[in-house]
């Protein structure tokens, strides 16, 4: 006569699986420890279990944290399915965290369909060409900056998102250039390319990416030096925006939310009256004053670039007021 078969609540095996995948099981692992679908079922009817994905449970019903959820996730897409997009860019530490779905590409003929409102499933006929072999398994971070920019609605919104990305430092422009040739995007192939150029010349965020293309590049400004270094206090700082390659020693300063911490407000102290020490012309525009008025902002510019000897032309862009700048 055959031994039954310990519940599974008492076989160690089980109690690992749980853990490993943070109370998650899907249909044919409760076949691999001999749960019937009637047992499954009656745990969901006695509120004990709860149903997450199609033939993807949870074990217990009380929230769905990120951890459990992307388990889910995973179990649902199977076994080729990888963390990518916005997803594997937060477990990069490409971007912060956030509640949205979870994101999974997987081979192009998979029958995996996205699960709204939580997993939100890609193809891709280079599947095995972009997996790296993480627990769980992601995009590299370099397909993965590709991806969450080319998922951006405008190709200004994926240059600055590329922008962003790349001035986290956590993945080397070189490799997302190559990804480039490798992998050429659908779309915004040009303006990723462009991010890239951009933060070669020193743009660290998208501040400094408005600043160069919406104040600099529409009205014909001098390009300037970006992270020029400057000692302070025996301290070697960085100057957002510098002219002086263009004969002009003026200093420009972008200042984001950073600048609110007590101490960066104190580097700008320090760096404002070394400038002054120095006889640099110097200005400060904030994020209001770049993306709300960019000719307003190209035009201060341009007056003190003229007033310290500068003798290249302003050029009015179509969003100029009355088609025309004056210095």
């Amino acid at each position: 006569m055959p031994r039954p078969r310990p519940a599974p609540e008492r076989d160690e095996r089980w109690a690992l699986l749980l853990a490993a995948q943070h109370g998650i099981v899907n249909v044919a692992q409760l076949r691999q420890f001999g749960i019937s679908p009637d047992r499954c079922a009656a745990h969901v009817a006695a509120r004990r279990w709860r149903g997450v994905l199609p033939r993807v449970y949870a074990t217990f019903t009380g929230p769905l944290l990120p951890d459990a959820l992307i388990s889910a996730a995973l179990l649902y897409g199977g076994p080729a399915a990888i963390l990518s997009h916005r997803t594997a860019a937060e477990r990069w530490g490409l971007l912060p965290t956030s509640s949205g779905p979870v994101h999974l590409t997987v081979p192009y003929r998979h029958s995996a369909v996205s699960q709204a409102p939580l997993v939100v499933v890609h193809r891709s006929r280079a599947h095995r060409h972009i997996v790296v072999a993480t627990d769980p398994p992601m995009t590299s971070s370099a397909d993965t900056a590709i991806d969450v920019s080319v998922a951006e609605p405008t190709a200004r919104a994926a240059r600055q998102m590329l922008t962003t990305i790349l001035a986290t430092g956590r993945v080397r422009p070189a490799t997302v250039r190559r990804r480039l040739v490798e992998r050429p995007p659908l779309r915004y192939h040009k303006a990723l390319a462009e991010a890239l150029r951009l933060v070669s010349d020193g743009v660290l965020s998208v501040l400094e990416e408005r600043y160069a293309v919406d104040v600099e590049q529409r009205h014909g400004l001098p390009a300037a030096r970006r992270q020029a270094p400057v000692i302070v206090d025996g301290r070697t700082l960085y100057e957002d925006v510098v002219y002086d390659e263009a004969g002009a020693p003026l200093t420009v300063r972008l200042d984001g939310r950073m600048h609110l911490i007590d101490e960066i407000a104190f580097r700008d102290r320090r760096r404002d009256n070394a400038a002054e020490l120095a006889g640099r012309a110097r200005l400060v525009f904030g994020w209001q004053e770049v993306s709300g008025d960019a000719c307003g902002v190209a035009a201060e510019v341009a007056a003190v670039l003229y007033r310290i000897g500068w003798i290249g032309v302003l050029r009015p862009c179509s969003r100029c007021s009355g088609g025309a700048v004056s210095a």
